[in-house]
């Protein structure tokens, strides 16, 4: 996505949510898009990268609607992506308008797992799952506990499907102060 089409669209969520319905912060967060000529690739479709931003994009949204966002960064808290995964079903093509559906999907003790839904004329066209940590400006990780204080929510009340927390173990990369080589297994051929 060209960077004056994203901060255009990232401007629009922010001066909307001023303007939103408010959202609890587990309620299913809606923002509306379209697929824009800098949104496709060599294919015509809808690029990959892009439904990426546009994901980070209705996070943000759910974030500011709800009142977390100001709440986090209040307390000088923070939220990155550790893992991320999406499924494609449909294309989006030039000039489609679509809606992107955010909800929590549970908690453990290190992440916040988002389920977030590309929605066109009432049918899924792609699904993406995310893992997110909460990082302090002042270094260090925030548990979801500590998470649940700030924001004011029972994370113990919505434990994290099974299936969601083995997906998360199973592709989290090392911490960043553990050793992570780049090694290559053997291929099935050798």
């Amino acid at each position: 996505m060209d960077p004056i089409r994203r901060y255009l669209r990232l401007l629009r969520i922010v001066l909307g949510a001023r303007r939103g319905p408010r959202l609890g912060i587990h309620d299913v967060g809606i923002t509306r898009e379209r697929v824009w000529l800098t949104d496709l690739d060599e294919l015509r479709h809808m690029n990959n990268s892009v439904y990426l931003a546009l994901m980070d994009h209705s996070r943000l949204d759910l974030l500011l609607r709800s009142g977390a966002w100001k709440a986090l960064r209040g307390a000088g808290v923070y939220p990155v992506v550790g893992v991320q995964t999406i499924a494609y079903r449909k294309s989006l093509e030039l000039g489609q308008r679509f809606t992107i559906e955010t909800r929590i999907a549970g908690y453990d003790e290190r992440a916040v797992y988002i389920e977030q839904r590309f929605v066109r004329d009432g049918e899924i066209t792609a699904v993406a799952y995310a893992a997110g940590r909460m990082l302090r400006d002042s270094g260090g990780v925030v548990t979801t506990a500590e998470l649940g204080e700030v924001v004011g929510v029972d994370v113990s009340a919505r434990p994290v499907p099974q299936w969601l927390a083995e997906w998360a173990r199973a592709t989290r990369l090392p911490g960043t102060k553990s050793p992570a080589p780049n090694i290559w297994p053997p291929s099935p051929t050798e």
